[in-house]
């Protein structure tokens, strides 16, 4: 029944919501706040890019047919469902919900969680690694633009301040840790589980000072319980056709089983790690709470979807 409880990681998220429903960062404090998860932002960016191994961007370059599908998937598939949806059902849920789960259809890939569930599934290790790298890259550059077009077809928008924090606060410190990475790569390789909890503490200051403004802005007042219900029911839905999409492409496209199941874990997870702070740096502080709550969801609805089929795919 493990695989069926929440995340430990979504426990501490969701004690970090309620704690910024209880208590919200206001005024003088919400400034330091801001500050804080500013800095912690760029720290995380940083290491990302002493973290990437050069070696993985030209094996990405090698396989490239299984690479260019999982990026159409996370690039393509996702945020054409995500119009489509919202397209087709408007009314289903508020703008602000929308604007979230078109987001969502923006990010990169996960890179931990994709490369255990792959391993777990006996698929391509290597190539999920490559595949991870190349993707959390790219998003630096193109989750904004696809985010903006996104929002555009539904009368919204990534304000231009927004473009320019990514380059300064995601865009720059990544290229600079990865002009580092000689001095600094074996010490970050040792450092794992530590930068690991850095960087979900990012996530949590970032929820927090999110999650405080939009409660200040009146948040749990506009978003029911039967809304967040019919959010979760739009998350899985999404989840279900990313993985139907996963599966049968890769069939279709005559790719090994082992790349199959690559594509299967690289192609449908949605990184949270990256997307929080990311719409911490794109949006106003009075719409990222309404932003994050789609990731949020579809993340803890991937660990417990995925998890099962790795374990059945693995023979565990």
């Amino acid at each position: 029944m493990n695989r069926f409880l929440p995340d430990p990681f979504i426990l501490a998220l969701l004690a970090t919501v309620a704690l910024a429903t209880l208590a919200p960062a206001d005024g003088a404090a919400a400034t330091w706040v801001g500050y804080v998860a500013t800095a912690a932002v760029v720290l995380l960016f940083f290491v990302h890019g002493v973290r990437l191994p050069r070696e993985s961007l030209v094996a990405a370059l090698l396989h490239w047919r299984l690479h260019l599908m999982i990026l159409a998937t996370t690039y393509a598939f996702f945020p054409l469902v995500g119009m489509a949806m919202s397209k087709a059902m408007p009314s289903l849920l508020p703008a602000g919900l929308w604007a979230g789960v078109l987001f969502l259809c923006a990010l990169p890939s996960t890179v931990q969680t994709s490369i255990a569930y792959t391993s777990m599934a006996k698929g391509n290790v290597a190539a999920s690694v490559a595949s991870a790298a190349a993707s959390n890259l790219l998003g630096i550059a193109l989750t904004p633009l696809l985010a903006g077009l996104l929002l555009h077809t539904q009368g919204g928008d990534v304000p231009l301040s927004g473009i320019w924090k990514v380059v300064l606060q995601l865009l720059l410190p990544f290229v600079v840790g990865h002009a580092l990475r000689p001095w600094l790569g074996e010490w970050a390789a040792k450092q794992r589980k530590l930068l690991t909890y850095s960087d979900r503490l990012t996530v949590l200051l970032s929820v927090y000072s999110a999650f405080s403004a939009a409660v200040i802005g009146g948040i749990w007042s506009k978003v029911l319980l039967l809304t967040l219900l019919i959010l979760a029911l739009v998350c899985a839905a999404v989840l279900a056709a990313a993985l139907l999409f996963t599966i049968y492409g890769a069939r279709a496209a005559g790719l090994s089983e082992a790349d199959g199941r690559t594509m299967l874990y690289c192609g449908s997870l949605k990184s949270l790690v990256s997307g929080v702070p990311m719409a911490r740096v794109l949006f106003p502080s009075s719409q990222i709470g309404a932003i994050i709550l789609p990731v949020m969801i579809y993340h803890q609805l991937q660990l417990m979807v995925c998890a099962t089929i790795a374990r059945r795919q693995g023979g565990k």
